[in-house]
């Protein structure tokens, strides 16, 4: 099956990347602002790109950015793209000179306008009907994908970090720059709950276990906060856990994997640290090599691999067997600060 890999950052470009060579396939030029989030429809179609003001939606059909794997999948020790887990453990890369950024397939299909400021997350719908957003103006906004029309917009009081959707599809939980999280139940297009782990800690990001049954969020301090979810008749309870300090500095995202064993934080640290679920947030690694902000990371199917993505301009796969780093993507010229993949 395909492999899709994307990043993009300060450098005002969208890359696409063969997983397995490190080699960039595609650049697009988003020569309206820097990329603040990048997220691939299920059906690996599309390809939405969070900026300043706009999201952009572009068709990764043509893009020749897909590398086949030998495992009809990513089975454990294949790295996504077929690429074994040990090599190129040097991690080698490729220029990101190349890949056609002339392409009229380049320009977008769709253009999302509506918010004031920066687009600050994004997510799809499971059957990609409807997509989500979160900015800096304050705001959550629901958008139908078929048409770029707000359908529901709802309103913090300060800049919104990111919005994730509850696997239900009938929730959204959203975080803010004042410490707040918030559900929205989309059937009584209300505020259902409202929860203020630190006061005044901004909460730069969440996720939600692929079954709905945790809720995990990570703050200015390094501070992860884990809440067990539960569905009574059709609302969702949040009881809370555990706190535990992942990183002595900001947390910049907190992602589940898809088998719920592990969590991935990102921070200002340089590093990006693996805990265990099932121990209790036991700390798993630390991946080191990067030298600055890690700012955005991505799952492979099966759980084993983690990409990076960083300041110092480099996107990283790692096999989280050995905590080594399998291929460094080079190209941006800028801080790489979101990553997508897709290796379903």
């Amino acid at each position: 099956m395909s492999v899709i890999l994307a990043s993009a950052g300060y450098d005002h470009t969208i890359r696409f990347w063969d997983a397995l060579t490190g080699v960039c396939s595609r650049t697009i030029q988003h020569t309206d602002s820097q990329v603040n989030r990048l997220e691939i429809t299920s059906d690996k179609r599309y390809l939405a790109a969070a900026g300043n003001l706009y999201v952009r939606l572009y068709d990764i059909r043509q893009t020749g950015s897909t590398g086949n794997t030998t495992s009809g999948g990513g089975t454990s020790g294949t790295a996504p793209g077929g690429g074994g887990g040990g090599g190129g453990g040097g991690g080698h890369g490729a220029n990101g000179s190349s890949g056609n950024s002339n392409n009229s397939n380049n320009n977008p299909v769709m253009t999302f306008e509506g918010h004031t400021t920066n687009v600050t997350s994004l997510a799809f719908q499971a059957e990609n009907k409807w997509m989500v957003t979160s900015s800096e103006d304050g705001t959550v906004k629901v958008w139908d994908v078929r048409a770029p029309s707000v359908q529901r917009n709802y309103k913090h009081n300060c800049p919104v970090n990111e919005v994730v959707i509850h696997p239900n599809q009938g929730e959204l939980i959203s975080c803010d720059q004042d410490g707040n999280i918030r559900v929205w139940d989309l059937g009584e297009n209300q505020c259902t709950h409202h929860l203020i782990p630190e006061d005044d800690v901004p909460i730069n990001s969440l996720s939600v276990a692929s079954d709905g049954s945790m809720l995990v969020a990570g703050n200015n301090k390094g501070n992860c906060y884990v809440w067990k979810m539960q569905n009574q008749r059709d609302l969702t309870s949040l009881t809370p856990v555990t706190k535990f300090r992942s990183h002595s500095k900001y947390i910049t995202r907190v992602l589940l994997s898809t088998d719920m064993k592990h969590l991935a934080t990102c921070s200002a640290d340089h590093t990006a640290r693996i805990w265990s679920t099932e121990q209790n947030f036991a700390l798993e690694t630390t991946l080191q090599g990067h030298q600055r902000w890690v700012w955005d990371c991505a799952f492979s199917a099966d759980s084993a691999y983690l990409v990076t993505a960083c300041s110092d301009h480099y996107v990283r796969l790692w096999d989280l067997s050995n905590s080594e780093t399998v291929r460094q993507y080079n190209g941006h010229h800028k801080g790489a600060v979101c990553v997508a993949l897709n290796d379903v």
